[in-house]
């Protein structure tokens, strides 16, 4: 007879091994056969299709009785169906406060299986861990921040769970992989990859990667099964939003080192016959950098001519203006550079959050946002997604990536309905006659 069993990230399979299975490799070193262990679903389809008599000791797992308050909203029901009917494998793409963390709880209860909770930041953990507490009233398990702890339901950063998924691949028959887009990368993939849960699920507000990492994510977690736009929720289940672009001019001075640098960075382009044309290609002029000093001067005039755009003095002055219109609004100013966090903070009293911030201080000033204390705060990039932000109106972005994924997050920082039913304003600000233009329209 057959026999499967879980070893190191792999199934294993003993005895009579039927041929030609999909991904099934001979291991000369221990006489048997083996898998992937992400690839464990499938192979038990197959085996069942041919109507195979095996022995299966691959999940060492219990049934586990889960229940839940919440009432889901007509879309996410769709969403959480759309998944069942994707075979329990696949990716939701719903906006930032349209919650995704609902619908994951309901599929734990709809499956009752034990299950594993994959986040990208500690205060994700902390956030997923108090409403699952509150939510199902047992002990979860907590794999981040100073504990390494499993229960029946628990909940692990990226990190830990890299470092732990071939030691626990067997425990879990449900994988929710919160913001997964964050599975793309190199080194989280071996997360999904260790894993034998059968049932998987990905939630994020922006599936697909620059780079194109999407497609592996595909591969370990399944397709993108239903997709739900902001405008989609926006007026009802969201606030209405509207997006304003502000647009300055350099001053005289700003104009004069910008042209400079931007002209070293395009010069170098145009002599060395290379083009832009995505994101990989920017690579390998990053790449040629390392051993052609010309290339590595251009992209350091590239980042000079950036630095001068994005932090241009008249988007300062535009700020005010802003700040001062909405005295009685909540709001959130986003940049790039943590520098021009602190400036800020310094001329209009702003309370400022950035990557220096302390886990502590930054629960402090969220807090105060919360319940008032603060009507505003300014921040780079930390709170564009991973942490529990407070309802905000108004969201000013001076400057950022040109990322879809964070224009989303940002946008989705004031989407949450308001309770007068007012309209979410978000105020771009874009220098005149630069690159920013071209990053501003590309964010969108």
């Amino acid at each position: 007879m057959l026999e499967l069993t879980f070893e190191e990230g792999t199934v294993r399979l003993d005895g009579e091994v039927p041929p030609d299975l999909p991904g099934v490799e001979s291991d000369d070193r221990s006489k048997s056969a083996r898998v992937p262990a992400y690839r464990y679903a499938a192979l038990r389809a197959e085996l069942d299709e041919r109507g195979v008599d095996d022995a299966d000791r691959v999940l060492d797992t219990a049934p586990v009785a889960l229940s839940t308050t919440y009432e889901l909203r007509e879309y996410q029901q769709d969403a959480l169906d759309a998944w069942r009917d994707a075979d329990e494998r696949g990716c939701l793409e719903l906006p930032t406060g349209s919650g995704k963390t609902v619908i994951g709880i309901a599929a734990m209860v709809a499956l009752g299986v034990p299950t594993l909770v994959v986040v990208p930041t500690i205060d994700l953990l902390e956030q997923w861990q108090r409403e699952l507490e509150t939510e199902f009233q047992r002990p979860i398990g907590r794999l981040g921040g100073g504990e390494q702890r499993v229960e029946a339901v628990t909940v692990a950063t990226y990190d830990s769970a890299y470092l732990r998924a071939d030691e626990l691949g067997d425990r879990f028959g449900l994988v929710v992989f919160d913001e997964v887009h964050h599975l793309g990368g190199e080194g989280y993939r071996d997360i999904a990859r260790l894993l034998a849960a059968p049932a998987r699920l990905g939630l994020t507000a922006t599936f697909e990667r620059p780079d194109g990492a999407h497609e592996v994510i595909t591969d370990l977690v399944g397709p993108l099964v239903r997709r739900i736009d902001v405008d989609d929720l926006a007026g009802e289940h969201l606030a209405d939003y509207d997006i304003k672009r502000v647009e300055v001019a350099l001053t005289d001075a700003e104009r004069e080192r910008y042209d400079e640098h931007q002209g070293v960075f395009t010069d170098y382009l145009t002599q060395s016959n290379i083009q832009l044309r995505s994101g990989s290609d920017y690579q390998e002029l990053v790449k040629r950098s390392g051993t052609d000093p010309r290339a590595r001067e251009a992209l350091l005039a590239k980042q000079r001519a950036r630095e001068v755009m994005m932090n241009a003095e008249r988007k300062v002055d535009r700020l005010a203006d802003i700040l001062d219109r909405h005295r009685d609004d909540r709001i959130i100013v986003f940049t790039a550079y943590t520098d021009l966090v602190y400036r800020l903070s310094e001329r209009f009293l702003l309370p400022a959050i950035t990557h220096e911030t302390g886990a502590s201080e930054r629960r402090e000033i969220l807090a105060r946002f919360r319940d008032g204390t603060y009507s505003r705060v300014v921040t780079a990039n930390v709170l564009d997604e991973g942490v529990d932000v407070p309802d905000a109106n108004v969201a000013v972005v001076l400057s950022g990536s040109g990322s879809e994924r964070e224009f989303t997050q940002r946008l989705g920082r004031v989407l949450r309905p308001k309770a007068d039913d007012s309209r979410a304003l978000l105020y771009e600000l874009v220098t005149e006659e630069t690159a920013e233009e071209r990053v501003a329209r590309r964010r969108r």
